[in-house]
């Protein structure tokens, strides 16, 4: 059989029942779901698609194309782990998902990737006319790179894991921009594939980024100080009537907690440059004003 699977083919219309259409390319026979088809066909017509073998192990012809093709780069989904053949993603196909053998995944199977994660795929066809997912070479993100500016430092971002090394984790954000983390910029190494919520710590010469896991450190404040920080955030005027001079039973009442909590609260927040205080009470610092 001429090498047809995971192309985009024209083949011949001759035969139908009540659901498919029958093509042939050379004396081979494709099944098409009449469903896909918005007009209906006569022996003769031509019907163009992509061919492949669907999971009842029968070729079919989709005229709905598939993002990721032989030699096309697309982000395909994780739908299924077989942790003796590799992951299955969705690459769009109506009746069939591709694998990305265990070969290209790290050898530390907790680091593969689960359901729901991403893969940034090509295909292959191997010598038995079987359909595989590849993972995308290092030249390829750099195809797409985009650099950042310097702008970006202290954003948030979204990025996908693409890489891992001994090194640290590199991602791809959503705006394309290549980031890395550093192993003490995380509390655990993500996963291929994994999307994460980042943070940049750092922009560099190249329009790389530097990424961190971890929270801003008033987002780590506890739970005292976030407490006040409430407090003041939800107050009209953004301040509260007591400061580290205020009477312990009157804290206590009031936040129901104690002085040296609350002192110890305060200097964590002064210090993140939260708050300011004086004779009249703690006021919240405006995020202009930082």
């Amino acid at each position: 059989m001429a090498h047809t699977v995971g192309e985009i083919v024209q083949a011949t219309v001759t035969d139908e029942n009540q659901s498919h259409y029958f093509a042939q390319i050379d004396g081979t026979t494709y099944e098409v779901n009449k469903q896909e088809l918005d007009d209906t066909l006569a022996f003769g017509d031509t019907v163009t698609g992509f061919a492949y073998e669907n999971n009842q192990h029968d070729l079919a012809i989709t005229t709905k194309l598939p993002e990721v093709r032989l030699g096309r780069f697309a982000f395909a989904t994780v739908t299924d782990i077989r942790r003796d053949l590799g992951v299955f993603v969705d690459i769009g196909l109506p009746d069939k998902d591709v694998v990305v053998s265990l070969d290209e995944l790290p050898t530390i199977k907790e680091l593969w990737p689960q359901r729901g994660d991403r893969l940034l795929i090509t295909l292959r066809v191997d010598k038995k006319e079987r359909l595989w997912g590849e993972l995308a070479p290092a030249e390829v993100y750099q195809a797409l790179r985009v650099p950042a500016k310097k702008t970006m430092q202290n954003k948030n971002v979204k990025a996908t894991v693409y890489r891992l090394k001994m090194v640290g984790t590199y991602a791809l954000t959503d705006d394309y921009h290549f980031g890395f983390i550093h192993p003490d910029e995380r509390y655990r190494e993500p996963r291929l594939g994994e999307k994460l919520d980042a943070r940049v710590i750092g922009v560099r010469e190249d329009g790389s980024l530097n990424l961190s896991l971890r929270p801003r450190a008033y987002e780590s404040i506890g739970d005292d100080a976030q407490m006040i920080l409430t407090l003041l955030q939800s107050s009209n005027n953004h301040m509260l009537p007591y400061n580290d001079k205020s009477d312990p039973k009157k804290i206590k009442q009031y936040f129901n907690m104690s002085k040296g909590q609350f002192k110890r609260a305060l200097g964590n927040l002064y210090k993140q440059r939260l708050i300011t205080q004086d004779e009249q009470g703690v006021y919240l610092v405006e995020q202009e004003e930082k």
